[in-house]
């Protein structure tokens, strides 16, 4: 049961706030690090969104380098080319993460982040990623497992409801379980798999948190109900939070898992 997420313009606008916040800001430095880019490479980034990661990488491969960014959806190719205008080594493309139009052995790196766990059937997706890489070539992917989410609430069974119904906007929302040995058949070896936790011990309105709150708020209002949680009881556990966060009662922390895979 699946209802994935639009992104449009308002969407990608949350998209790129979630992206500033400082929480964010710091996993985009851990994915950096671990992809470690070198100058003059070629580098893909699979579902480049608002483009942040994108700019950084561009620069650091320079003007002898190239930075292709891919998504599917119009309103993050907007934002992303915005960002990227005075970058003459970077470009944007339209395209499928699940099924990628690149030559073989195209690219020296590539990354996705938040990216593969909407894309269903992701074996085809990962035999592409392979074929595009040049030998040697590496890959950075990381994503989110829901089940690793710690979250305090008033009612814990709404809060489980909730997020049960927040599950139904991603293809796999606990693929990095399975990432490592789906990436082995695909013909990569894992050289690096890390935690990427998303905490908030007390609440902060600029956060990654506080954001993930009103994109939850929105999908489960508008797609609950074929779970049956109705949107008076998203609005309730919604409340729930903002009450807590008064109180100093405030806990949020979840899981993301960077795998790092060479060809």
């Amino acid at each position: 049961m699946s209802a994935m997420l639009d992104f449009d313009e308002k969407a990608a606008r949350a998209v790129e706030a979630m992206y500033l916040t400082p929480d964010v800001v710091a996993q985009r430095a851990r994915v950096i690090e671990m992809l470690s880019p070198k100058p003059g490479e070629r580098i893909l980034d699979i579902g480049v969104g608002p483009g942040l990661l994108a700019v950084d990488l561009a620069r650091m491969v320079g003007e002898t380098g190239r930075l292709v960014g891919l998504d599917a959806a119009p309103a993050m190719l907007t934002m992303a080319r915005t960002r990227l205008a005075a970058l003459p080594q970077a470009e944007c493309v339209e395209g499928d993460a699940g099924a990628l139009a690149f030559p073989d052995a195209s690219f020296d790196a590539a990354v996705s982040t938040q990216v593969h766990e909407y894309v269903a059937p992701i074996a085809p997706a990962l035999a592409h990623l392979h074929r595009v890489l040049k030998p040697g070539g590496r890959a950075l992917i990381l994503d989110t497992d829901w089940r690793s989410t710690v979250w305090h609430s008033s009612d814990k069974a709404r809060m489980e409801r909730v997020l049960s119904s927040w599950d139904d906007h991603l293809a796999d929302p606990h693929l990095p379980a399975t990432l490592g040995p789906l990436l082995r058949r695909a013909g990569f070896t894992v050289a690096r798999v890390e935690i990427v936790p998303m905490l908030s011990a007390h609440w902060q309105p600029v956060s990654y948190a506080a954001g993930i709150m009103r994109s939850i708020k929105a999908y489960v209002q508008a797609n609950g109900a074929r779970r049956g949680v109705p949107p008076d009881e998203v609005q309730a556990w919604y409340d729930d939070q903002l009450r807590l966060a008064e109180r100093g009662e405030f806990f949020f922390s979840v899981n993301r898992y960077a795998f790092l895979a060479t060809r």
